[in-house]
């Protein structure tokens, strides 16, 4: 059964019951918290990985905690919902020994619940937690603030952005103990007294003779207002949506959902709009087609050699802050396959523009339209602009707010395909939108828990995550509608509609599909049966990931996988094969299997071994033999994807049986530790430079 989610603010209700305890007034705060400020409250930072591998499941991996707060700490317990009452004593801060009070800004493509977050640092680090809104973010910290003012050891600096493996996001420093990058803000309240006065935690009367009462804090400055264009056309599919103009410019009025921003036309008209069809005007390029924001030189290339036009351009960013270059695509010289080359924009210290320094120019846009005209210099004329904004994106959702899908607005019209959840055929929403649709067959899921789970799935959004619209759940069966690919799974693609790939193309492949589990890792979700099964191509040999998470829900006390056997055998990893014992390391493992995949042209993973064969080839150490078009740099990240550190050999660790004692299967599970394993974000870093180096 999924947890639901209580914010800090449901919790300032709770914070004004006070009671009576041995002659001491205590506030009860009952709230959940993330493993992190668990861990952290019970043990080192150090235990963090470990814990996080039993049950990192999806954004909803919270604990519920019941908070007690006094004078003089915070104390936390385990709390039952069903009776409503706290049970056993977790831990506890001395707030004393709280050494700051302060905003965490958010996390890079962080899930919405982590926001609005604060730290309380102590002793020990950083506790984070996450409030509902800001609002009741800033009622908390002042209130925390209030209480621990006239502590000794008040920090002078701290960071303001979150330490993440191993790293602080403000300053990159890799010291955990390293002094904050920010200074406190003065005016807050939170400045340290000497020692004689912390015999009590109020505050001194102002005395007779004081001219200038306290002043109270500034209040915070309106926000901002950020002008974006719109980079596609967009027609409200709600009444809460508001149309888009490509080329015009449009005022964001709130930004609270990430995928969906409030906004205002140059008429005053407000509605909704999705942020991924507008971009911030900076530099005045983004109304052009030929300028493409977020694109690095593998990316270019990719799309120049896809439209395979000799003289087709684009403008990106360079890697060098500020700077612009210029990627064209050239079949001259006698060249069959054509090549890029990649110009960079020069400046004069007159800020005038030049890609040949005999012509200057005063905008870019100017440089641009000579050179669309005159080679000078290049190996080609810019002839064709190649735009990666042909095809709008996919929303999250149809609409503001939109997941419940009325099935009289979908109509069916060819099969796909049948899976572990029953029949997917293509269709059309409103008969314009393409859409796939999942017919789940009923009595093959949980329904209600996947349900629940649907509403935050669909705010994932990535370029490589085949992106979920919504849901039918006034019916049985139950539909799922996703965005359509064109080209199908990736599995078949490899095998039948893919001819004589080159070594760059097979690794673009393999570097979507990491980069598509680099963020559903940051977003703590966990695949479970990734494989290229379970991969689709769009119409620009895009890889996009699919079915995540979605084994969960599956009602048997065996996962049928969308290969048909029992377990997805021939894709695990020890630890789950012995212990069922899924993670993101799990994921990488299968990531390595499917790679081989791709690099075979999807040959069958062990395909001589029967499953309990595969299981006894695994515990002797041995592993999938290198692909014939896979070179040695790339078989080296396929074999770090299947590397374990076991503080005993598999064969000897035997697997439980249901009456196991469950610490017992636990350190079982921990020798066939995964900690060697990279991280998602790890393996795509090694496909990005195996790249370059093709």
């Amino acid at each position: 059964m999924q947890s639901r989610f209580l914010s800090v603010g449901e919790f300032k209700f709770l914070a004004s019951q006070t009671n009576t305890v041995n002659g001491r007034r205590e506030s009860e705060l009952k709230v959940f918290c993330h493993r992190y400020i668990c861990t952290h409250l019970s043990a080192s930072l150090h235990s963090l990985d470990g814990f996080l591998q039993k049950k990192k499941t999806s954004p909803l991996n919270y604990k519920e905690r019941w908070f007690i707060l006094t004078q003089e700490k915070i104390s936390y317990y385990d709390f039952d919902p069903d009776k409503g009452k706290r049970k056993g004593l977790r831990g506890f801060v001395d707030l004393e020994k709280v050494k700051c009070v302060e905003t965490v800004q958010p996390e890079p493509n962080g899930p919405p619940e982590r926001v609005f977050a604060f730290q309380i640092v102590y002793d020990e680090g950083p506790l984070y937690v996450f409030a509902k809104n800001d609002d009741i973010r800033a009622q908390w910290i002042n209130k925390l603030k209030e209480m621990v003012r006239f502590n000794k050891d008040l920090m002078q600096k701290y960071h303001p952005c979150f330490w993440v493996d191993g790293l602080w996001l403000c300053c990159q420093q890799e010291v955990k103990q390293a002094m904050g990058c920010k200074v406190l803000d003065r005016k807050n309240g939170f400045m340290s007294k000497p020692s004689w006065l912390r015999g009590s935690r109020k505050p001194l009367p102002p005395t007779p003779t004081e001219e200038n009462p306290p002043q109270l804090p500034e209040p915070p400055a309106p926000p901002a207002s950020m002008t974006v264009i719109a980079q596609y056309p967009y027609s409200p599919m709600t009444e809460q949506d508001l149309e888009l103009r490509k080329d015009e410019e449009y005022t964001i009025l709130e930004k609270s959902d990430t995928n969906w921003w409030r906004a205002r036309d140059k008429y005053g008209k407000e509605g909704y709009i999705p942020s991924n069809y507008v971009a911030k005007v900076e530099n005045g390029l983004e109304r052009f087609d030929w300028y493409s924001t977020n694109m690095n030189r593998s990316q270019a290339e990719k799309l120049l050699k896809t439209e395979n036009k000799d003289g087709g351009f684009l403008i990106r960013d360079s890697s060098k802050a500020g700077k612009y270059t210029v990627s064209l695509f050239s079949k001259g010289g006698g060249e069959t396959s054509g090549s890029c080359r990649h110009y960079n924009i020069c400046t004069t210290p007159q800020g005038q523009f030049y890609l040949a320094e005999k012509h200057l120019f005063n905008t870019i846009p100017e440089l641009i339209n000579y050179h669309q005209h005159n080679s000078a210099g290049m190996v080609s004329r810019l002839k064709y602009i190649v735009s990666n904004r042909k095809r709008p994106p996919s929303t999250a959702g149809l609409g503001y707010g939109m997941w419940e899908i009325d099935p009289r607005d979908l109509t069916f019209i060819r099969e796909l395909g049948t899976g572990q959840f029953g029949v997917v055929k293509y269709g059309k929403w409103q008969g314009k939108h393409d859409v796939a649709i999942k017919m789940i067959k009923e009595g093959s899921m949980s329904e209600d828990d996947f349900i629940e789970e649907a509403r935050i799935m669909m705010k994932l959004r990535h370029e490589n995550l085949v992106q979920l619209y919504g849901v039918c759940t006034e019916q049985r069966p139950i539909y799922i509608v996703t965005e359509y690919l064109s080209n199908g799974c990736l599995l078949s693609y490899l095998r039948e509609g893919l001819k004589h790939p080159t070594a760059v193309q097979l690794l673009e492949m393999c570097k979507d599909v990491s980069e598509g589990m680099a963020y559903l890792e940051s977003q703590q979700y966990i695949h479970r049966d990734l494989a290229a099964r379970n991969c689709l191509v769009d119409g620009n040999g895009t890889i996009k990931v699919t079915d995540f998470g979605l084994s969960r829900y599956v009602l048997d006390d065996e996962y049928m996988s969308s290969a048909g056997s029992k377990f997805p055998v021939r894709w695990s990893p020890p630890e789950v094969l012995l212990y069922c014992r899924f993670s993101s390391k799990s994921d990488i493992w299968a990531y390595g299997v499917l790679m081989w995949e791709v690099y075979t042209m999807g040959q069958l993973p062990y395909e001589r071994l029967n499953n309990t064969e595969i299981v006894d080839q695994l515990s002797r150490g041995q592993r999938l033999y290198r692909p014939q078009l896979a070179n040695e740099k790339v078989y080296s990240i396929m074999s770090s994807c299947w590397t374990e550190r076991s503080s005993l050999p598999i064969n000897q660790v035997n697997k439980h049986d249901s009456v196991a004692d469950t610490d017992e299967e636990e350190r079982g599970a921990e020798a066939i530790s995964a900690h060697s394993r990279f991280h998602c974000k790890d393996v795509f870093s090694q496909i990005l430079e195996a790249i370059k180096l093709n």
